[in-house]
């Protein structure tokens, strides 16, 4: 399931990943600490349209939600 905040911030604009970390109210710094990566490489991935399968787990892993979650 999908929450209505997070899509709600879809429609103005943000990317799934950046509304599911502020739905969840993590900072980029947080996320990109839990994936063990920078919050520059976090950044990018975040800005990104279009995530390989791979990284959409490794980023529903850090949230603490499902992949099919950040892909819609």
């Amino acid at each position: 399931m999908i929450p209505h905040e997070v899509i709600s911030a879809t429609v103005d604009g943000a990317t799934p990943a950046r509304a599911w970390r502020e739905y969840l109210q993590l900072t980029q710094a947080e996320v990109a600490q839990r994936l063990r990566i920078s919050q520059p490489s976090y950044a990018r991935q975040e800005s990104s349209g279009r995530l390989r399968p791979q990284t959409l787990s490794e980023l529903g892993a850090g949230m603490g939600i499902l992949p099919e979650q950040l892909d819609f």
